[in-house]
């Protein structure tokens, strides 16, 4: 529909202008509103002069034959402030569980992290990454030679130890702990190395089955002897 109204027109030009981020041609400016180029031309210059005349944060300039809308350059110094700043990374408890199972296990691929969290992590690894937290160290000699991952100096940096060798031991309590709250949320039975047991399995039986048949193997040894 052809914009005929000049406020209008300026409206549109600031959208389009804004929503790209570049340079814009004038062919493009009188598309987008279905007019000849010098109708463009002159809503982009409105607009322009009442951008300069409030001395507004942005400014809309002319490159050849097209015009950019851009940050007034009297505020750069102000942009530079800001931009120098650095920003504050919140690590949410999802990215926290996954640097600590990282950070203790590495190198580690994401399938291993993924086993101890029972979640797809891809989005907590990929953000440790951009944080400079993690790396990827290497590659596992394995089918499709998944990616292997370990902390970075970055990580030690901010965690305030020399080496990963110096981060804090899980004792015994802690393990014990976390393995019953885990059982006890996700209902499975877990032994004291972390691996999942199934239904029918239970550590003490199976210490005394073993204790049985190493019994009957020693009688029926002793047996033998006998009867030669």
């Amino acid at each position: 529909m052809r914009v005929e109204n000049l406020k209008t027109q300026e409206s549109v030009v600031e959208s389009v202008l804004f929503t790209m981020g570049q340079s814009v041609e004038i062919r493009q400016l009188a598309a987008a509103l279905e007019s000849d180029e010098e109708t463009a031309i002159q809503a982009v210059e409105r607009l322009k002069e009442k951008y300069d005349k409030r001395k507004a944060g942005m400014q809309i300039v002319r490159l050849d034959d097209s015009y950019q809308m851009c940050s007034r350059v009297d505020y750069y110094e102000n942009l530079i402030r800001v931009a120098a700043t650095p920003k504050k990374q919140i690590l949410s408890d999802v990215v926290m569980e996954t640097l600590a199972i990282i950070a203790y296990k590495q190198p580690v691929t994401k399938a291993d992290i993924e086993k101890i969290r029972g979640v797809k992590s891809d989005h907590a690894v990929n953000r440790l990454v951009e944080y400079d937290l993690v790396y990827e160290a290497g590659r596992l000699d394995a089918p499709g030679r998944p990616a292997l991952f370990a902390t970075t100096e970055e990580f030690l940096r901010r965690f305030g130890v020399g080496s990963t060798e110096q981060l804090p031991e899980m004792n015994v309590e802690q393990r014990e702990e976390i393995r019953s709250e885990v059982e006890e949320e996700l209902n499975l039975r877990i032994d004291e190395e972390g691996h999942l047991l199934d239904d029918d399995e239970d550590p003490e039986e199976d210490a005394d089955e073993n204790e049985n048949e190493k019994e009957i193997e020693n009688n029926e040894a002793y047996g033998e002897d006998s009867i030669s």
